[in-house]
C-alpha cells in the first residue's frame, strides 16, 4: 500500500527512534525488535513527528543539507518505513 504524500507523518505506535551508543547509530526500538539506521534515514525519520507532510519532510531536508532534487530517495524510504510499519499517517 503506498502511503498518501499529503498527509502528515509520524512514527507508528511503540516505536521509539534514539541514538545508541554501542550501536553508534540511530535505531528503531519496537516490541519486536530494534532497526539499525544509517544516518539518512535517521534525518529523515526525525522528522516524522507527525507535523509535516512528505513535502515538508523533503523541503527541510534539503534546505538543512543544501542539496536538491531527493524527492524520488526520500520516497523510496518513506515507501518502505511504511511497508514496515515503522511510521503511519494522520
Amino acid at each position: 500500500m503506498a502511503f498518501n504524500t499529503t498527509l502528515s507523518i509520524n512514527l507508528a505506535p511503540g516505536h521509539r527512534l534514539q541514538w545508541e551508543e554501542a550501536q553508534n547509530a540511530y535505531v528503531i526500538l519496537y516490541p519486536e525488535g530494534m532497526v539499525e539506521l544509517n544516518q539518512t534515514s535517521a534525518e529523515i525519520l526525525k522528522l516524522c513527528t507527525g507535523e509535516l507532510c512528505f513535502d515538508e519532510i523533503v523541503a527541510r531536508l534539503e534546505q538543512l543539507f543544501n542539496v536538491q532534487n531527493i524527492t524520488d530517495d526520500v520516497h523510496e524510504f518513506i515507501q518502505v518505513a511504511f511497508d514496515n510499519g515503522w511510521i503511519k499517517q494522520t
